[in-house]
């Protein structure tokens, strides 16, 4: 990493000239990580994705905008769907409901492992793993339908553009049997809360939604005000059930890379093999798109320019 070490007793310049600088060295930093990592292959229309692209939305209560390389191109969701999935199911169904089906363990396992669901529990260990996802969206199935839950996405990202990537969607779809197997599973155990077909099909639309790094910035924002938008004031979701949510992005929002992740950047993020992070600060919401992914799906651009940004701003949950 390209930055300095501070004494104790440092205090950062917030700035906003400051956070400027700082986010364009940042900026700098991804760019330079792009040929570590490749678009995940899985998906094919993913794989199609520019692997040097890289940009950095940023987004504070003050409403001022930091914005550097491709934070208007549309790319698919991903991952990143299942923290408003989350956020529907605890504003619509409430949390009592919501962990009754499913838990909130950090697994330590690939996203799309069935290991732990098989071995040690008839319950998906967190919200944020394809499994538990899953679940979620069961709870969603039979009470919203797509164009539904279309609008709450639009609302909690602040972007009234966001559309479903047809292509996405057909080879999701198309590629998706482990998935429907993972629904399968659930239904077998009991657990699933809706049919399993319908559920998995919800889930692959939510997932193949078309944001852009602006959009993440704006959920961001939302999550770092409590479920609020700080432009209007309107709330979408109250703080305590927010506080969960970032609480399991804190521990489960980057794979199994989350340790880590919560070692070196410290912040509630969640990202999504799209090459999409959401990151919550302190009053600040970040949008990064990457899609050259690391072995646990993360981007290397997003991990290298938020542990600068976290590091020079001591944005760490637990800096003293």
């Amino acid at each position: 990493m390209k930055y300095q070490t501070y004494e104790r007793g440092y205090t950062p310049d917030k700035s906003f000239e400051s956070i400027k600088e700082i986010i364009s060295e940042a900026y700098h930093n991804g760019c330079e990580e792009t040929s570590k990592g490749k678009p995940a292959d899985y998906i094919p229309e993913l794989a199609k994705a520019d692997g040097n692209a890289f940009g950095i939305s940023f987004l504070n209560n003050a409403g001022e905008r930091i914005e550097l390389g491709d934070v208007e191109t549309r790319f698919t969701i991903q991952s990143i769907s299942k923290v408003i999935n989350l956020a529907a199911s605890l504003k619509f169904r409430g949390y009592m409901d919501t962990f009754s089906h499913v838990l909130m363990e950090p697994t330590g396992d690939e996203f799309n492992s069935i290991l732990k669901l098989d071995t040690r529990s008839d319950l998906p260990f967190n919200p944020f793993i394809n499994a538990g996802a899953i679940q979620v969206v069961s709870l969603l199935a039979d009470m919203f339908d797509f164009e539904e839950m279309l609008g709450f996405v639009r609302q909690m990202c602040m972007d009234n553009d966001i559309a479903l990537n047809e292509d996405v969607y057909r080879s999701e779809s198309e590629t998706g049997d482990r998935n429907r197997a993972i629904a399968f599973l659930l239904k077998s155990k009991g657990v699933l809360m809706a049919d399993p077909m319908k559920t998995v099909d919800l889930y692959f639309r939510l997932c193949s939604l078309n944001v852009t790094a602006r959009s993440l910035a704006g959920l961001g924002i939302v999550l770092a005000n409590g479920g609020m938008n700080p432009f209007t004031g309107k709330h979408f979701i109250a703080p305590n059930y927010v506080r969960t949510i970032k609480a399991l992005m804190f521990t489960c929002g980057m794979y199994d890379f989350s340790g880590e992740w919560g070692v070196r950047v410290g912040i509630p993020a969640k990202s999504g093999v799209g090459g999409g992070v959401v990151c919550a600060g302190n009053g600040m919401g970040f949008g990064l798109y990457g899609p050259a992914l690391d072995q646990a799906g993360n981007s290397v651009a997003a991990i290298a320019a938020m542990e600068h940004i976290s590091h020079l701003l001591r944005l760490h949950a637990f800096e003293s």
